[in-house]
């Protein structure tokens, strides 16, 4: 099996990618420890601060350490740069909060998933061209379910994924996955500022196990 279906397949088997950023090296192993004993085993760090390369990084080596199923992601990537930087440190897919070709190139030819923000046809069709094949719908409360509704039907080999704007309720990720999709992307209303402020790790790994329950009750 190919990297890319390796990581297809646990996205899609859990339903849910939770995606934070937080610029303490302790909080965000803490947090990267709930979500694993929640049962999560693919996660999305976002690259938004100075920290992000390093904490990433130590993410990795306690990933090794201690969570050998963890596949770890990186967000908001924008550049062949940032690609590379976290190539290097073994990034095992990345995200885009949209579509850059030569971002697409690297990654598919090392046989790693790329999953690009789209909002438009035009962009969909530009990233598949390109051999992508995850697309992450961005931003997913600007397009709902009524979008995704539409599309499906015009791109049948493309697995999507909504981030932005999805709810831990099972309402929410009910309607989503009724309209088509693969899987939901998670960010602050799953692991909130709160919460990390507080370091209530407890309450971060009963929401998403409560979460990864409604999940696998629609499927």
């Amino acid at each position: 099996m190919t990297k890319i279906q390796t990581v297809t397949n646990a996205i899609i088997n859990q339903g849910i990618l939770p995606l934070y950023y937080n610029a303490d090296e302790t909080v965000t192993l803490d947090i990267l420890r709930s979500l694993y004993k929640a049962g999560i085993r693919a996660v999305e760090y976002t690259s938004r601060g100075e920290a992000a390369l390093s904490n990433f990084t130590k993410m990795v080596e306690i990933r090794n350490a201690e969570m050998p199923e963890m596949l770890l992601g990186i967000g908001t990537i924008k550049n062949l740069q940032q690609a590379e930087e976290y190539y290097r440190i073994g990034a095992d897919f990345f995200i885009s909060p949209g579509f850059v070709k030569e971002v697409a190139e690297f990654l598919l030819s090392k046989d790693l998933l790329y999953s690009p923000g789209c909002m438009t046809p035009t962009e969909i069709i530009e990233a598949e061209n390109a051999g992508v094949t995850f697309i992450k719908l961005f931003p997913g409360n600007a397009l709902g379910t009524g979008f995704m509704n539409a599309i499906k039907d015009v791109f049948p080999n493309l697995k999507f994924m909504p981030t932005g704007g999805v709810d831990t309720t099972k309402e929410s990720i009910e309607s989503w996955f009724k309209a088509g999709v693969s899987a939901v992307g998670m960010g602050s209303k799953l692991v909130s500022k709160e919460l990390m402020a507080a370091k209530d790790y407890a309450t971060i790994e009963n929401e998403t196990k409560k979460v990864l329950d409604i999940i696998q009750a629609l499927k």
